[in-house]
């Protein structure tokens, strides 16, 4: 498997790294403390295409998944919370992309395409997270529509979302339906003072008997978990492996950078053993990651099964790498670390919940063992 990039992705993967170095990365600190990610820079993330990079034919860039993952790192290197915008509208537009019908695509797909639609993933329930399959919100079929009736929570970017993709079970299928943030009945409540990802504008969504017209049905009834979420899911679990493995280039570069300039007991922290040992698992996770990553985005790109799988274990390493990596950065930095003036206190409280979004790392395990049993079971190498 080659996981060397083209000139053309190295290209591309500089413009990445200039847009974050220049525009998101030195603001990241204030978006956090503020709880909000500015309209301005949403607008320049959707003027250059990064919003649609799966709808070329609707004004997005065109990029292959192996882009993206460069994309994804670069953006989860300044700011998780922006990563996570990329995430859920990117599983919203590639969702009905694939299973929406003609006239919701018509619909939907260029204004997705351009941000002027911002779309979010509603999935998970104020008691319903890694049990998704037995969620409480319900559908129930009126007319010529549906009428939906339930609560979904921890939805990122839900205060500034335009379109829902709401999951609920309808005759007791997990059933996928799009909401529009006008809609009468629904009520979008702000989440403040979270541990992290706190300007990812996370809502709490009510909806009490919420009015949807048949047309906005995605796919049918029962394919909602297994076709819709799945296909949504499995790209969220890529985007935020990518952006763990940028979290922990962040670390690296911070950490480096302090260990070179601060002394204790007369040298550098560069020279201590026991910070070297630091800095070089945190160097050494973030280039094991970062090729796990291009493995998935490698074998999504060839359209090859093995990329749903591989991208779980992707996913289960850097996020407990980008943990490994900001825990250390914040003990290297000592009480530095704990204060608003080094960006090491956000990492590590975003990198928390990287563990956690998109299947928490408990359940990567279970999927990893299950699937690698199965497969030896039946006679295949792992």
């Amino acid at each position: 498997m080659n996981t060397e990039i083209t000139g053309t992705q190295a290209s591309m993967h500089d413009e990445f790294t200039s847009f974050v170095d220049k525009e998101i990365a030195p603001h990241a600190d204030k978006w956090d403390q503020e709880e909000r990610i500015p309209a301005e820079i949403i607008g320049e993330t959707a003027r250059r295409g990064y919003l649609g990079a799966f709808l070329p034919e609707c004004g997005g860039v065109k990029m292959d998944m192996t882009t993206y993952g460069l994309l994804c790192e670069e953006i989860g290197r300044g700011s998780a919370s922006l990563l996570s915008l990329l995430t859920v509208h990117g599983m919203v537009s590639l969702a009905l992309a694939r299973w929406g019908s003609e006239k919701q695509r018509e619909r939907w797909l260029p204004g997705l395409a351009s941000g002027e639609i911002i779309g979010a993933f509603a999935l998970t329930e104020p008691d319903i997270g890694s049990d998704a399959r037995n969620i409480g919100t319900i559908a129930e079929a009126e007319g010529n529509s549906y009428m939906l009736k339930g609560e979904k929570k921890w939805i990122s970017c839900g205060q500034i979302a335009d379109l829902f993709l709401i999951i609920a079970r309808f005759d007791g299928k997990p059933t996928a339906f799009l909401l529009e943030k006008n809609t009468p009945h629904l009520k979008i409540e702000p989440m403040k003072g979270l541990l992290g990802f706190r300007s990812a504008m996370l809502a709490h969504l009510s909806l009490d008997n919420c009015q949807v017209p048949s047309e906005n049905l995605v796919g049918k009834a029962g394919f909602g978990f297994s076709h819709v979420a799945g296909t949504a899911l499995d790209f969220g679990r890529y985007c935020i492996a990518c952006g763990s493995v940028g979290l922990t280039q962040a670390c690296v570069d911070a950490t480096l950078k302090y260990a070179c300039e601060r002394k204790q007991g007369g040298s550098y922290l560069r020279d201590h053993q026991l910070i070297q040992e630091m800095l070089a698992e945190m160097i050494a996770g973030s280039k094991a990651a970062r090729l796990l990553c291009r493995k998935a985005g490698s074998l999504k790109d060839l359209g090859d099964p093995e990329s749903i799988m591989e991208t779980c274990i992707a996913k289960y390493f850097a996020s407990r790498t980008s943990l490994k990596a900001a825990t250390d950065a914040v003990q290297i930095h000592g009480a530095n670390g704990c204060g608003s003036e080094y960006p090491v206190q956000r990492y590590f409280r975003d990198a928390k919940i990287l563990e956690i979004i998109e299947g928490s790392s408990q359940i990567q395990q279970i999927m990893i063992s299950k699937y690698s049993a199965d497969k030896e079971r039946r006679g295949i190498n792992v």
